[in-house]
């Protein structure tokens, strides 16, 4: 199952009486919306307990179109990583 948007708008509404759900929704865009832009930026976004989101620049390199075999250079160009927390990764590993 995905997690969408949506469901967390929902899941933040349900989790705190005091809001409305516009307010958990405009809670959710505000939190992406600051995110978006650490990560434009070039900054790393770290979130304890969670995990790390940096930004790395690939350089050009050459690489093959698998259904032709014809040689290309794919363009140089940056990538979001994601590195989860030791506290992550053990509950995924150990199912909690």
């Amino acid at each position: 199952m995905t997690l969408t948007k949506a469901d967390l708008v929902q899941n933040v509404y349900e989790n705190h009486d005091q809001l409305t759900k516009d307010q958990a929704s405009q809670a959710v865009e505000a939190f992406l919306r600051i995110s978006k832009e650490c990560l434009f930026a070039g900054d790393d976004l770290l979130i304890s307990g969670f995990g790390k989101f940096n930004v790395k620049d690939k350089k050009a390199r050459r690489g093959r179109n698998p259904q032709t075999g014809d040689e290309l250079i794919l363009g140089a160009r940056r990538v979001v990583t994601f590195k989860p927390s030791g506290l992550l990764r053990d509950m995924i590993n150990n199912g909690r």
